[in-house]
């Protein structure tokens, strides 16, 4: 009874300090986030922010949803390369339009990854492909992010230039490398069954399908430049496209790190550091911002259909 009490108290114990971690790890994120934001609105201006947001033309931030829309369909194909069960590209789309709901509206409280990685399991009964799928869908996702941002350091390496962020990209380069050659070539933690699970899932992987994953992930990139320079135009923005191809998988990239609620703060900053660089007000690239955080709200909207769809089935 005793050994019973004390095991008892001990799964308590971790359970309240993992807890406890999650809490402050959250806490540390919308502390990250609101700072950046109240610094980036003060500076700004929250009305003038709010008087451009309104003065949008409604035409261009629809194509803007649109094409987030393309985004996640092209997401939805890279997803499926990576799942053996045979299932139609619309219940992938389907899935990724819930997961990237949960990811939007409920960010650092509910995974998006873990509703698409537990409903693909409910579909295919194999619980460590689902997760490895996903994994890898988001592996390559992160790597084609990676190079165009790289390709686009060199043409906008004068505008980083005074910013603190000169070398940030190169080291975050050479970290996702030595990640990628101890996971998958040295198979770091393989000894632990959930990870050894995942390499069985990995080792099955086709270098084509690996290539055409990236392919795609280069697409979905090159859909969210054109996303955010047609809403730039919807704002009355007078600036290049090939800008826009050097700032936002820069932008992108700063917002990918784990270190704010959903790219909040981080992201509004970058927009107002990089095109306040060639001449954009900084209300006007604050609410450049806002407008694509709207646009993918919006897009994300289906997710609630299709989550309220499967719990009804």
């Amino acid at each position: 009874m005793e050994q019973t009490s004390a095991t008892r108290d001990k799964a308590n114990s971790s359970f309240f300090r993992k807890a406890l971690k999650k809490i402050l790890v959250l806490a540390l994120k919308f502390s990250v986030s609101g700072g950046l934001l109240w610094l980036v609105l003060k500076r700004a201006g929250v009305e003038k922010v709010l008087h451009t947001l309104k003065s949008m033309d409604l035409r261009f931030f629809l194509a803007g949803v649109a094409l987030y829309l393309l985004g996640t369909l092209v997401s939805s194909m890279r997803w499926r390369l990576f799942v053996s069960e045979r299932l139609s590209l619309k219940k992938f789309f389907s899935l990724y339009l819930l997961g990237t709901f949960f990811s939007t509206f409920l960010p650092g409280v509910v995974g998006g990854d873990a509703f698409k990685g537990y409903y693909l399991y409910k579909k295919t009964g194999r619980m460590a492909e689902a997760m490895a799928s996903i994994f890898m869908e988001r592996y390559l996702g992160f790597a084609g992010l990676l190079i165009v941002a790289f390709l686009a350091y060199f043409p906008g390496i004068n505008y980083l230039r005074g910013t603190g962020l000169l070398w940030f990209l190169p080291v975050l380069f050479l970290v996702f490398l030595t990640f990628s050659v101890f996971f998958f070539k040295l198979r770091l933690g393989r000894r632990i069954k959930l990870l050894a699970d995942f390499y069985e899932y990995f080792g099955i992987y086709e270098k084509r399908a690996i290539f055409k994953g990236i392919l795609l992930s280069l697409g979905v990139q090159g859909i969210s430049v054109i996303t955010v320079y047609t809403l730039s135009l919807g704002l009355g923005l007078n600036v290049s496209l090939p800008l826009f191809f050097v700032f936002v998988p820069l932008i992108s990239t700063f917002s990918a790190i784990p270190l704010s609620i959903s790219g909040f703060g981080i992201r509004e900053a970058s927009f107002v550091l990089l095109f306040g660089s060639v001449g954009v007000p900084k209300h006007t690239a604050t609410a450049l911002s806002f407008a694509l955080f709207l646009s993918m709200a919006a897009s994300s909207l289906p997710g609630l259909y299709e989550y309220l769809k499967i719990k009804k089935s």
